[in-house]
């Protein structure tokens, strides 16, 4: 009995570290293979809160019963208070990165947003809409309607990975939390299930839901000013100035000059932080050096006999990857025109001739080297 309240409150705290501990980016655990622990730990914790909080005022009881150290244990005590809700109310994902206030779009004629920021850009039945990453990457989840059609636009900056999906689990619309992170990618858990999703993916990965993947939605990730080309009356996601001040540091990142250790950039090809671009096609994923793209600007490949090229807009920021025949051979040209012998398209592969066909697009990402090769592990590279 004597030592039943240092026990409690010592196994509460350690509980509520440990809770917070797997799923943030906290030295060494994110290499760990952790989830289902850390899942166990959070759909349990009542009762671990529980039953150390029972140990702890049956250790108080006796403390003043015996009227030793009562003062000393009530110092303590709220110590470890402020040390538990710094955990739970500033350290949680979901309390440091919140949700817009309100969603404002506007078209080229009263966006604010300049011309050389990245954006993740959807096309659904007719509208565009465009998601700057400067935006998304602080909020790291965007609940929209894009042409009628719900979508749940995602950003993981540790992982520099841009995810479109539509939020349905089983033909039926699902809310979701950003509640941490395994192996540096953002998770997210819905709201009836509790199970925990990952962003990358769109795959529940530990719950009752564990296998279910989300539908993904095709989305291009280009510059502002590209956008408005190909998308003349498509509209941006303005900055909610709710969150001016979180959105500021972001501005760094998206261009490759933060400095932070999660969201820094290599300079050097094939790094744990180089930028690569990753497709997946059937049984076989390929990533492709950022620094060859910009080198090249066109890259002529094929995965598994299916033929495609990669282009590299001239801001330098701009891909997209579209199918080609096995022996067509594409030019890009200063107008950000792709050219194969007498046939012009634009960036995003519609021809500008009228009578002609529009090439099909593949999907692409831009991301961390260490990522793609985290979540794709049986990748080839160019």
């Amino acid at each position: 009995m004597k030592y039943l309240y240092a026990i409690g409150l010592f196994g509460l705290c350690t509980f509520e570290f440990f809770n917070i501990y797997f799923i943030m980016p906290m030295p060494g655990s994110q290499q760990m293979d952790s989830l289902d622990f850390a899942y166990f730990l959070y759909t349990w914790r009542w009762v671990f809160r529980v039953f150390f909080i029972l140990m702890i005022l049956f250790g108080l009881y006796v403390n003043f019963q015996s009227k030793k150290y009562p003062v000393v244990a009530i110092l303590f005590l709220i110590l470890a208070g402020g040390f538990i809700y710094f955990l739970n109310f500033k350290m949680s994902a979901d309390r440091m990165f919140l949700q817009p206030v309100e969603l404002i779009f506007q078209g080229k004629d009263s966006n604010s947003i300049p011309n050389d920021r990245l954006l993740i850009g959807v096309e659904i039945n007719g509208e565009a809409k465009a998601y700057p990453i400067q935006l998304i990457s602080y909020h790291h989840q965007v609940i929209d309607t894009v042409g009628g059609k719900p979508v749940m636009v995602t950003y993981c900056n540790v992982c520099r990975t841009g995810r479109v999906f539509e939020p349905k689990v089983n033909g039926q619309e699902e809310s979701f939390r950003l509640v941490g992170m395994d192996h540096f990618n953002a998770m997210f858990e819905d709201q009836t299930t509790k199970s925990w999703w990952r962003q990358v993916t769109g795959e529940a990965v530990t719950g009752k839901l564990k296998g279910t993947q989300l539908p993904e939605i095709e989305s291009m990730q280009m510059s502002v000013e590209k956008w408005f080309e190909i998308y003349p009356s498509g509209k941006v996601m303005q900055p909610d100035q709710h969150f001016q001040s979180k959105y500021e540091p972001q501005a760094r990142f998206e261009k490759g000059e933060s400095t932070g250790r999660l969201t820094r950039t290599d300079s050097i090809a094939w790094q744990e932080k180089s930028w690569v671009i990753g497709i997946k096609a059937d049984q076989t994923n390929k990533a492709y050096s950022w620094q060859d793209l910009k080198t090249n600007r066109i890259i002529h490949d094929s995965i598994e006999n299916r033929y495609l090229f990669l282009a590299l807009a001239k801001d330098g920021q701009s891909f997209v990857a579209i199918e080609r025949a096995h022996d067509q051979i594409f030019v890009i040209n200063d107008q950000d025109e792709l050219i194969s012998g007498e046939s012009i398209y634009n960036f995003s592969g519609i021809p500008l001739d009228t009578n002609g066909k529009p090439l099909k697009r593949i999907q692409a990402y831009q991301e961390f080297w260490h990522s793609w090769y985290t979540f794709q592990p049986e990748t080839i590279t160019y």
